[in-house]
């Protein structure tokens, strides 16, 4: 895993996502963002300075994300080292596997009658089949993601979105380590048209089950990959 600190020039561009009343709670939106899209891999030292300069953010700012980020176990904090990017174990993915299992499928389950507000997963799974065509694999792993949070929206729940946002967040640390994307996320592309349709359809039992057999077969599929990759890194 990286020791060293990624390179945090790029950083100065989200200094005007701060505004003038700069927050902890704005710089861990930043920061959160970026660890998702692979901006600081697992592994990763990061360095106070080097951010705080960037983001143009005092170290007790700068402090205080890094702990509303460790809450989220996005961060750790190692003594006497620092802070670093959080690197997943077997059971952390498990875990996650789990919590998805609990509140997706129970969203689809308590959808009620429909037709349902569906242009949200319509959309993802379009932008799945876009990067997809273009080998965009890291595209596609995002549109997933996207396809899953679009899913737990049709809930309308703002608490719901909050903690699968943290959920989705933590298990992109593990799609990061997984060197190849395409092989563990271009299968599902399909699997989401299928659950959009019969949701289009109105079957919402069924799309639960569809969803239900998709997360274990993903789990099953990222686990081999994941714990292939973390043992020859250790």
């Amino acid at each position: 895993m990286a020791e060293g600190m990624t390179e945090v020039s790029g950083l100065a561009d989200d200094r005007a996502l701060l505004g003038r009343t700069s927050t902890a709670e704005r710089v861990s939106d930043i920061l959160r963002s970026r660890i998702a899209e692979g901006y600081f891999p697992p592994g990763t030292r990061l360095s106070e300075d080097a951010i705080g300069g960037a983001l143009g953010v005092s170290r007790n700012t700068l402090r205080e994300a890094f702990r509303l980020l460790t809450h989220e176990r996005l961060l750790v904090h190692r003594l006497n080292r620092g802070v670093f990017v959080r690197v997943l174990t077997i059971e952390d993915v498990e875990d996650i596997y789990r919590t998805r299992r609990l509140v997706e499928c129970a969203v689809v389950r308590g959808l009620g009658e429909p037709p349902y507000a569906l242009d949200g997963v319509a959309g993802a799974v379009a932008d799945g089949v876009a990067a997809a065509a273009g080998e965009r694999w890291k595209g596609v792993s995002t549109a997933n993601i996207h396809f899953h949070r679009e899913l737990v929206a049709l809930a309308g729940s703002a608490r719901t979105d909050e903690l699968m946002r943290s959920v989705f967040a933590e298990l992109r640390l593990a799609f990061h380590v997984v060197d190849d994307p395409r092989r563990l996320h271009e299968p599902y592309l399909e699997r989401n048209q299928r659950i959009l349709e019969t949701l289009r359809a109105g079957d919402a039992a069924r799309a639960e089950r569809l969803l239900a057999a998709y997360l274990e077969d993903s789990l099953a599929g990222l686990v081999e990959v994941y714990g292939r990759r973390v043992g020859e890194e250790d």
